[in-house]
């Protein structure tokens, strides 16, 4: 006699970190009649009002973490920036902990996660490690390259461009790596999900175009304007990541398509992602409710492409500083296809992520009009 498995929907599900990825995974769980607890130190974090269960803390201290996952079935997060100890601690105790603490750690630091790249064969860009600022004396014929930080860089911060030995001054005194710049001529994402039972499935790769003096992506299209080669090997590249990191849940690979059409992983990130958000409207399965379904160990979804699409950042307009005021809003709701979703943040900052809007449409030219249209319209103030 076959047994069916019943579907747990009080399961309980704890967050660390509290941010828009957050909000939008807690859409989704919605859908499942899943509650999810959100942990984070802001108390007007965009999940405030739409988590459970809301905990202000902590997302680096032991106790805090430890404590807060004690009353957890499965935690995920939405943030590298946590307690990883507290997180194996945890797992050692029985709680399922997805991505596992392990890998969180190693991506946490670029240096091991491109040192991971180089020891199992994953095609990434030249790199040497330094200690601080006065290592890149010893590196001149390196130069131009990026200087990153190791750890704690985000959202355009802890990078840095040296063309020659007069910028030195400019690099950040503290661990880190120079990586060799890349002459490319695309950026491409690839979002890949394993489940706990170790089935894979990958979301068709999207083309990224990064604001010039934020570092974050501006504009995003779906699918990436690339040959069906180029996408499968992209795809390969992502999957070929997951797998050998043996991790649960959803993972971004960030990648360069140089001039030569070589594929070089740059970054990745083991959670929802800023390259998956027109996901929500444009594909079967959103990458928040493709996260839900790995690291609760459901069939993963299908991934295919309902519409062509396009994302728009909405960030805070440079200069401007204090309570959010949005502009343009009604003229781009006006446009057909267009889908806004504003993250909750009371407070705007110059290039503070404050939303994003997807666009979808059958027609590429016109995708592309309406997003330059809806970049212009859209504007946030103070």
């Amino acid at each position: 006699m076959t047994v069916e498995r019943t579907f747990d929907q009080n399961i309980r599900l704890g967050v660390l970190g509290g941010g828009q990825l957050g909000r939008m995974l807690i859409q989704s769980a919605i859908d499942f009649n899943i509650d999810i607890s959100i942990l984070d130190p802001d108390k007007h974090a965009p999940c405030k009002n739409v988590a459970s269960s809301f905990q202000v803390g902590k997302l680096t201290d032991f106790e805090t973490v430890y404590n807060f996952g004690k009353n957890q079935d499965v935690i995920t997060i939405e943030i590298e920036n946590v307690n990883t100890q507290a997180l194996k601690q945890l797992s050692r105790e029985g709680k399922k902990v997805y991505p596992q603490p392990e890998i969180i750690e190693l991506i946490q630091d670029k240096r091991t996660q491109k040192q991971f790249y180089q020891e199992h064969q994953i095609p990434t860009a030249e790199f040497v490690l330094v200690n601080g600022r006065k290592d890149l004396h010893e590196h001149i014929s390196f130069l131009p390259a990026f200087n990153k930080l190791g750890k704690e860089g985000y959202d355009g911060r802890g990078v840095t461009r040296i063309e020659e030995v007069g910028d030195i001054d400019r690099a950040f005194d503290a661990p880190g790596l120079l990586e060799k710049n890349i002459d490319f001529k695309k950026e491409i994402s690839v979002i890949v999900a394993r489940s706990e039972s170790g089935q894979v499935v990958s979301f068709p790769a999207v083309e990224l175009s990064f604001h010039p003096e934020a570092n974050l992506v501006e504009y995003l299209f779906s699918p990436a304007d690339i040959s069906k080669e180029i996408e499968a090997r992209a795809e390969k590249i992502a999957v070929d990541v997951i797998k050998k990191l043996n991790m649960i849940g959803i993972l971004a690979v960030e990648m360069f398509l140089t001039r030569n059409d070589d594929i070089l992983v740059n970054e990745i990130a083991p959670r929802p992602h800023n390259s998956g958000h027109q996901s929500i409207e444009s594909n079967i399965t959103s990458q928040y409710e493709q996260h839900l379904r790995a690291i609760l160990n459901w069939p993963l979804g299908s991934t295919k492409i309902k519409s062509p699409s396009a994302m728009v950042n909405l960030l805070g307009e440079d200069n401007y500083q204090g309570p959010a005021k949005y502009l343009g809003i009604e003229e781009a709701l006006s446009l057909e296809g267009v889908h806004i979703h504003l993250y909750g943040k009371k407070i705007t900052k110059p290039f503070r992520k404050m939303g994003h809007v997807t666009i979808v449409d059958e027609n590429l030219d016109n995708l592309k009009q309406k997003a330059r249209k809806v970049k212009d319209l859209l504007k946030i103030i103070s």
